[in-house]
């Protein structure tokens, strides 16, 4: 289960909060709390930051996000990850 799926679940529960069971409530409570309490914030420099930050609006992405993203296309683009790769027959948006 990744985070957002976490953040989603909660946000419904909290849209219907009445609806929601106790156990699944104690489901979704204790997997936000082992989240919060193994989260660590990444420190970056102040000039780091700030480009984060904007490029975060461009992309209309949390900062979180936006470093999964950039992680995972540098590590695509170095090959620790295997690349997405696209059917030659599919469906792409643009022009060449």
């Amino acid at each position: 289960m990744t985070y957002t799926d976490t953040a989603s679940q909660l946000e419904e529960a909290a849209d219907r909060i009445a609806d929601v069971s106790r156990p699944d409530l104690q489901v979704l409570l204790r997997r936000a709390a082992l989240r919060l309490r193994n989260a660590t914030a990444v420190s970056l420099e102040e000039e780091v930051e700030d480009a984060l930050r904007d490029l975060a609006g461009e992309l209309g992405l949390t900062r979180n996000d936006t470093i999964r993203f950039i992680v995972r296309e540098w590590m695509e683009k170095n090959t620790y990850l295997p690349v997405h790769s696209l059917d030659e027959d599919g469906d792409v948006e643009g022009s060449a």
